[in-house]
């Protein structure tokens, strides 16, 4: 009944261990899924180092450093998670990120009109997952690849970042990729 921390050198070693290696920023613990956490070989090693996991998402793009070396937990990363990319791969620019783990990018296109022979400006908005990995800011041009439904709105994923090429506000400039 009275609620007492427990001291830090009453906690299983292998627990330490995972409490360093992992962002522990939710009410929830958080670990990753293919990590098991109570193996016997890791209490008797001497390694610092915690078990990280990732894979190479194929298709060409590399794995970031971050996803590699990093510390966070996200179940919907590409490269650390349980997301597998299929189907189209997208550009667009990153216009938002105020959302968490989740970016609006801006997609122009030319939309041809048959009666006056000429194309007109339009573009779309669509909301994509951007894992920790990356840190985009506005204006970078975001390379998107599709995969399952990850909420209401959004079925892509970051899956590469280049950094902003326009100078001034890029919100509402129409370059095509």
């Amino acid at each position: 009944w009275l609620k007492r921390k427990v001291p830090e050198n009453r906690l299983r070693k292998a627990h330490q261990l995972y409490l360093v290696a992992m962002d522990q920023n939710e009410k929830a613990f958080q670990k990753q899924d293919a990590v098991f956490l109570g193996s016997k070989r890791l209490l008797t090693k001497k390694s610092k180092k915690a078990a990280r996991y990732w894979r190479n998402i194929g298709l060409g793009f590399q794995v970031p450093k971050e996803a590699k070396e990093g510390h966070y937990v996200d179940k919907k990363c590409p490269f650390t998670g349980n997301v597998s990319i299929r189907g189209a791969i997208l550009k667009g620019m990153c216009i938002s990120t105020k959302m968490k783990r989740t970016i609006i990018i801006r997609r122009n296109y030319l939309h041809y009109i048959k009666k006056f022979h000429r194309f007109e400006k339009r573009h779309s908005n669509m909301a994509v997952h951007c894992s920790p990995a990356f840190e985009p800011k506005e204006g970078d041009i975001i390379t998107a690849g599709q995969c399952r439904p990850l909420a209401k709105t959004v079925r892509f994923n970051v899956i590469k970042v280049d950094k902003n090429q326009i100078f001034g506000s890029a919100r509402k400039q129409f370059a095509l990729f």
